[in-house]
Protein backbone atom coordinates (compact mmCIF):
# COMPACT_ATOMS: atom_id res chain seq x y z
CA UNK A 1 0.00 0.00 0.00
CA UNK A 2 3.00 2.81 0.85
CA UNK A 3 4.53 2.22 -2.69
CA UNK A 4 1.05 1.95 -4.28
CA UNK A 5 0.45 5.28 -2.55
CA UNK A 6 3.76 6.72 -3.34
CA UNK A 7 3.87 6.34 -7.10
CA UNK A 8 0.81 8.08 -7.11
CA UNK A 9 2.44 10.81 -5.29
CA UNK A 10 5.18 10.74 -7.75
CA UNK A 11 3.18 10.89 -10.71
CA UNK A 12 1.20 13.81 -9.29
CA UNK A 13 4.67 15.70 -8.17
CA UNK A 14 6.04 15.73 -11.83
CA UNK A 15 2.76 16.92 -12.74
CA UNK A 16 2.89 19.95 -10.66
CA UNK A 17 6.27 20.22 -11.83
CA UNK A 18 5.37 20.47 -15.37
CA UNK A 19 2.47 22.51 -14.91
CA UNK A 20 4.75 25.20 -12.78
CA UNK A 21 7.32 25.27 -15.22
CA UNK A 22 4.67 25.75 -18.37
CA UNK A 23 3.39 28.18 -16.32
CA UNK A 24 6.62 30.34 -16.18
CA UNK A 25 7.90 30.09 -19.66
CA UNK A 26 4.16 31.68 -20.60
CA UNK A 27 4.77 34.06 -17.42
CA UNK A 28 8.08 35.67 -19.52
CA UNK A 29 7.25 38.28 -21.28
CA UNK A 30 7.63 37.59 -25.17
CA UNK A 31 8.04 34.39 -27.50
CA UNK A 32 11.59 32.57 -28.73
CA UNK A 33 10.92 34.54 -31.99
CA UNK A 34 10.94 37.58 -31.10
CA UNK A 35 14.02 38.57 -32.24
CA UNK A 36 13.55 37.43 -35.48
CA UNK A 37 10.54 39.79 -35.50
CA UNK A 38 12.50 42.54 -37.70
CA UNK A 39 14.25 39.97 -39.92
CA UNK A 40 11.29 38.02 -40.90
CA UNK A 41 7.83 38.56 -42.37
CA UNK A 42 4.57 38.72 -40.40
CA UNK A 43 3.76 35.42 -42.04
CA UNK A 44 6.92 33.49 -42.03
CA UNK A 45 6.74 34.15 -38.46
CA UNK A 46 2.97 33.42 -37.94
CA UNK A 47 3.66 30.22 -39.70
CA UNK A 48 6.70 29.47 -37.36
CA UNK A 49 4.86 30.19 -34.29
CA UNK A 50 1.79 27.43 -35.79
CA UNK A 51 4.04 24.97 -35.85
CA UNK A 52 5.34 25.29 -32.04
CA UNK A 53 1.37 26.26 -31.59
CA UNK A 54 2.47 29.31 -29.90
CA UNK A 55 -0.78 30.87 -31.96
CA UNK A 56 -3.24 28.91 -29.86
CA UNK A 57 -4.33 30.39 -26.15
CA UNK A 58 -2.75 29.50 -23.16
CA UNK A 59 -4.95 26.57 -21.90
CA UNK A 60 -5.23 25.16 -25.33
CA UNK A 61 -1.28 25.12 -25.59
CA UNK A 62 -1.25 23.56 -21.80
CA UNK A 63 -3.76 20.99 -22.55
CA UNK A 64 -1.49 19.78 -25.81
CA UNK A 65 1.95 19.40 -23.81
CA UNK A 66 -0.12 17.70 -21.22
CA UNK A 67 -0.92 15.57 -23.78
CA UNK A 68 1.90 14.84 -25.37
CA UNK A 69 4.13 14.63 -21.94
CA UNK A 70 1.52 11.79 -21.09
CA UNK A 71 3.02 9.95 -24.41
CA UNK A 72 6.71 11.20 -23.10
CA UNK A 73 6.80 13.29 -26.11
CA UNK A 74 8.99 16.32 -25.20
CA UNK A 75 8.35 17.83 -28.47
CA UNK A 76 10.72 19.83 -30.83
CA UNK A 77 13.79 22.07 -30.08
CA UNK A 78 13.28 25.42 -31.59
CA UNK A 79 16.40 26.37 -32.14
CA UNK A 80 17.67 23.25 -33.36
CA UNK A 81 14.23 22.10 -35.71
CA UNK A 82 15.47 18.56 -36.85
CA UNK A 83 15.87 17.36 -33.25
CA UNK A 84 13.45 16.78 -30.74
CA UNK A 85 13.56 17.06 -27.05
CA UNK A 86 13.85 13.45 -25.91
CA UNK A 87 16.78 13.12 -28.46
CA UNK A 88 18.53 15.46 -27.06
CA UNK A 89 18.12 14.27 -23.57
CA UNK A 90 19.24 11.01 -24.45
CA UNK A 91 22.46 12.04 -26.16
CA UNK A 92 23.40 14.75 -23.10
CA UNK A 93 22.25 11.96 -20.39
CA UNK A 94 24.80 9.28 -20.99
CA UNK A 95 27.86 12.02 -20.63
CA UNK A 96 25.78 14.09 -17.62
CA UNK A 97 24.83 10.93 -15.41
CA UNK A 98 28.64 9.60 -15.32
CA UNK A 99 30.32 12.58 -14.44
CA UNK A 100 27.69 12.85 -11.84
CA UNK A 101 28.12 9.20 -10.71
CA UNK A 102 31.48 9.32 -10.44
CA UNK A 103 31.65 12.81 -8.44
CA UNK A 104 28.21 10.97 -5.99
CA UNK A 105 31.33 7.87 -5.44
CA UNK A 106 33.72 10.32 -5.02
CA UNK A 107 31.80 12.22 -2.05
CA UNK A 108 30.47 9.22 -0.52
CA UNK A 109 33.79 7.31 -0.54
CA UNK A 110 36.17 10.06 1.02
CA UNK A 111 33.41 12.17 2.56
CA UNK A 112 32.48 9.53 4.60
CA UNK A 113 36.38 8.30 5.45
CA UNK A 114 36.59 11.91 6.65
CA UNK A 115 33.72 12.17 8.57
CA UNK A 116 34.46 9.16 10.26
CA UNK A 117 38.27 9.34 10.95
CA UNK A 118 37.15 13.25 12.24
CA UNK A 119 34.85 11.63 14.64
CA UNK A 120 36.97 8.88 16.15
CA UNK A 121 39.86 11.22 16.40
CA UNK A 122 37.41 13.97 18.26
CA UNK A 123 39.78 16.84 19.46
CA UNK A 124 42.96 15.51 17.96
CA UNK A 125 45.29 16.07 14.92
CA UNK A 126 42.98 13.72 12.62
CA UNK A 127 39.88 15.50 13.33
CA UNK A 128 41.48 19.20 12.86
CA UNK A 129 43.18 17.91 9.62
CA UNK A 130 39.88 16.53 8.43
CA UNK A 131 37.34 19.23 8.88
CA UNK A 132 40.27 21.62 7.41
CA UNK A 133 39.56 19.61 4.09
CA UNK A 134 36.23 20.04 4.67
CA UNK A 135 36.01 23.69 5.07
CA UNK A 136 38.23 24.27 1.68
CA UNK A 137 35.78 22.00 -0.50
CA UNK A 138 32.99 24.43 1.14
CA UNK A 139 35.00 27.77 0.69
CA UNK A 140 35.99 27.08 -2.88
CA UNK A 141 33.14 26.84 -5.70
CA UNK A 142 33.32 24.03 -8.27
CA UNK A 143 33.79 26.82 -10.75
CA UNK A 144 36.61 28.19 -9.59
CA UNK A 145 38.06 24.40 -8.50
CA UNK A 146 37.78 23.38 -11.88
CA UNK A 147 40.27 26.23 -13.21
CA UNK A 148 42.81 25.38 -10.98
CA UNK A 149 42.21 21.75 -11.34
CA UNK A 150 42.73 22.51 -15.33
CA UNK A 151 45.88 25.03 -14.74
CA UNK A 152 47.81 22.47 -12.66
CA UNK A 153 46.78 18.80 -13.60
CA UNK A 154 46.38 19.40 -17.05
CA UNK A 155 48.68 22.51 -18.07
CA UNK A 156 51.24 23.15 -15.87
CA UNK A 157 52.16 19.01 -15.15
CA UNK A 158 49.89 17.32 -18.33
CA UNK A 159 48.74 14.21 -16.02
CA UNK A 160 45.09 14.68 -17.26
CA UNK A 161 43.73 15.27 -20.64
CA UNK A 162 40.89 18.32 -20.70
CA UNK A 163 38.20 20.04 -22.60
CA UNK A 164 37.51 16.76 -24.59
CA UNK A 165 35.44 13.65 -23.78
CA UNK A 166 36.29 10.00 -24.66
CA UNK A 167 37.62 8.00 -22.31
CA UNK A 168 37.90 7.83 -18.52
CA UNK A 169 40.53 10.02 -17.65
CA UNK A 170 38.28 13.20 -19.02
CA UNK A 171 36.30 11.95 -16.71
CA UNK A 172 38.55 12.70 -13.87
CA UNK A 173 38.99 16.22 -14.04
CA UNK A 174 35.24 17.19 -13.99
CA UNK A 175 34.61 14.74 -11.46
CA UNK A 176 36.53 16.18 -8.89
CA UNK A 177 35.75 19.93 -9.42
CA UNK A 178 31.87 18.67 -9.13
CA UNK A 179 32.34 16.38 -6.10
CA UNK A 180 34.22 18.88 -3.67
CA UNK A 181 31.55 20.41 -1.66
CA UNK A 182 29.78 17.74 -1.20
CA UNK A 183 32.02 15.57 -0.23
CA UNK A 184 32.79 18.60 2.62
CA UNK A 185 29.45 18.22 3.28
CA UNK A 186 29.20 14.65 3.83
CA UNK A 187 32.27 14.61 5.70
CA UNK A 188 30.91 17.32 8.78
CA UNK A 189 27.73 15.59 8.42
CA UNK A 190 28.90 11.87 8.71
CA UNK A 191 31.37 13.62 11.70
CA UNK A 192 28.54 15.38 14.14
CA UNK A 193 26.56 12.40 13.03
CA UNK A 194 28.73 9.85 14.31
CA UNK A 195 29.96 11.73 17.18
CA UNK A 196 26.20 11.71 18.45
CA UNK A 197 25.75 7.74 18.11
CA UNK A 198 29.64 6.74 19.33
CA UNK A 199 28.05 8.65 22.66
CA UNK A 200 24.92 6.91 23.09
CA UNK A 201 24.35 4.63 26.25
CA UNK A 202 23.88 1.26 23.78
CA UNK A 203 27.65 1.89 22.21
CA UNK A 204 29.38 2.52 25.75
CA UNK A 205 27.23 -0.71 27.02
CA UNK A 206 28.87 -2.57 24.21
CA UNK A 207 32.17 -1.32 24.71
CA UNK A 208 32.36 -1.76 28.68
CA UNK A 209 31.16 -5.73 27.53
CA UNK A 210 34.45 -5.74 25.42
CA UNK A 211 33.07 -5.79 22.23
CA UNK A 212 35.99 -5.43 19.47
CA UNK A 213 36.35 -1.64 18.09
CA UNK A 214 36.04 -3.04 15.28
CA UNK A 215 33.03 -4.64 15.05
CA UNK A 216 31.82 -1.71 17.22
CA UNK A 217 32.70 0.82 14.72
CA UNK A 218 31.25 -0.82 11.85
CA UNK A 219 28.39 -3.05 13.28
CA UNK A 220 26.69 -0.48 15.57
CA UNK A 221 28.35 2.73 14.66
CA UNK A 222 28.47 4.00 11.21
CA UNK A 223 25.70 1.55 10.63
CA UNK A 224 23.39 4.07 12.42
CA UNK A 225 25.53 6.96 11.83
CA UNK A 226 25.17 6.78 8.06
CA UNK A 227 21.48 6.87 7.85
CA UNK A 228 20.70 10.52 7.86
CA UNK A 229 23.97 10.12 5.40
CA UNK A 230 21.45 8.40 3.22
CA UNK A 231 18.40 10.77 3.10
CA UNK A 232 21.20 13.29 1.51
CA UNK A 233 21.80 10.82 -1.10
CA UNK A 234 18.62 11.58 -3.16
CA UNK A 235 18.83 15.76 -3.18
CA UNK A 236 22.76 15.07 -3.54
CA UNK A 237 22.55 12.78 -6.54
CA UNK A 238 20.43 15.44 -8.34
CA UNK A 239 22.42 18.09 -7.12
CA UNK A 240 25.36 16.72 -8.63
CA UNK A 241 24.07 16.02 -12.15
CA UNK A 242 22.33 19.49 -11.92
CA UNK A 243 25.38 20.91 -11.22
CA UNK A 244 26.91 19.49 -14.17
CA UNK A 245 25.63 22.52 -16.46
CA UNK A 246 28.65 24.80 -15.53
CA UNK A 247 31.40 21.72 -15.52
CA UNK A 248 30.40 20.94 -18.57
CA UNK A 249 30.80 23.99 -20.03
CA UNK A 250 34.12 24.43 -18.53
CA UNK A 251 35.38 20.97 -20.01
CA UNK A 252 33.36 21.10 -22.80
CA UNK A 253 31.41 17.97 -22.31
CA UNK A 254 28.62 16.71 -24.10
CA UNK A 255 25.76 16.80 -21.64
CA UNK A 256 22.78 17.70 -20.85
CA UNK A 257 24.37 21.05 -19.03
CA UNK A 258 25.03 22.24 -22.68
CA UNK A 259 21.79 21.96 -24.17
CA UNK A 260 19.89 23.33 -21.25
CA UNK A 261 22.08 26.62 -20.63
CA UNK A 262 21.88 27.25 -24.57
CA UNK A 263 18.26 26.93 -24.56
CA UNK A 264 18.12 29.50 -21.43
CA UNK A 265 19.41 31.96 -23.88
CA UNK A 266 17.53 31.14 -26.69
CA UNK A 267 14.88 30.75 -24.82
CA UNK A 268 13.59 27.25 -26.72
CA UNK A 269 11.12 26.62 -24.15
CA UNK A 270 10.50 22.29 -25.25
CA UNK A 271 14.12 22.04 -24.13
CA UNK A 272 14.34 24.05 -20.89
CA UNK A 273 10.60 22.24 -19.83
CA UNK A 274 12.03 19.12 -21.27
CA UNK A 275 15.34 18.59 -19.24
CA UNK A 276 13.32 20.52 -16.08
CA UNK A 277 10.86 17.72 -16.25
CA UNK A 278 13.89 14.92 -16.98
CA UNK A 279 15.59 16.18 -13.61
CA UNK A 280 12.84 16.44 -12.00
CA UNK A 281 11.38 13.02 -12.12
CA UNK A 282 15.01 11.92 -10.80
CA UNK A 283 14.97 13.68 -7.94
CA UNK A 284 11.41 12.51 -7.36
CA UNK A 285 12.61 8.43 -8.45
CA UNK A 286 15.63 8.36 -6.61
CA UNK A 287 14.02 10.07 -3.36
CA UNK A 288 11.81 7.04 -3.68
CA UNK A 289 14.33 4.52 -3.88
CA UNK A 290 16.19 6.35 -0.93
CA UNK A 291 13.24 5.74 1.12
CA UNK A 292 13.22 2.18 0.20
CA UNK A 293 17.01 1.38 0.67
CA UNK A 294 16.02 3.03 4.71
CA UNK A 295 14.44 -1.00 4.94
CA UNK A 296 17.68 -2.16 3.91
CA UNK A 297 19.72 -0.43 6.01
CA UNK A 298 17.82 -0.97 9.40
CA UNK A 299 15.60 -3.68 10.05
CA UNK A 300 14.02 -1.71 12.48
CA UNK A 301 12.45 0.69 9.89
CA UNK A 302 8.64 -0.10 8.85
CA UNK A 303 7.67 1.93 5.67
CA UNK A 304 3.90 2.09 6.25
CA UNK A 305 0.90 3.67 4.10
CA UNK A 306 1.94 6.86 6.38
CA UNK A 307 5.28 7.00 5.39
CA UNK A 308 6.83 6.26 8.88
Amino acid sequence: MYIVKRLLTMLVTIWVIASLTFLIMKIIPGDPFASDADVLPEEVLENVRAKYNLDEPIPVQYLMYMRDLATFDLGISIQSETRDVNGIIADGAPASALLGTQALVIALVFGLLLGIIAALNHNKFLDYFSMFIAIIGISIPSFILAPLLIKYFAVDWGLLPVASWGTWEHSILPSLALAATPLAVIARFMRSSMLEVMNQNYIKTADAKGLPVTKLVISHGIRNAILPVVSFIGPLFVFLITGTFVIEKIFAIPGIGRYFVDSIFNRDYPVIMGTTIFFSSILVVTLFLIDLSYRFIDPRIKLTSGGE
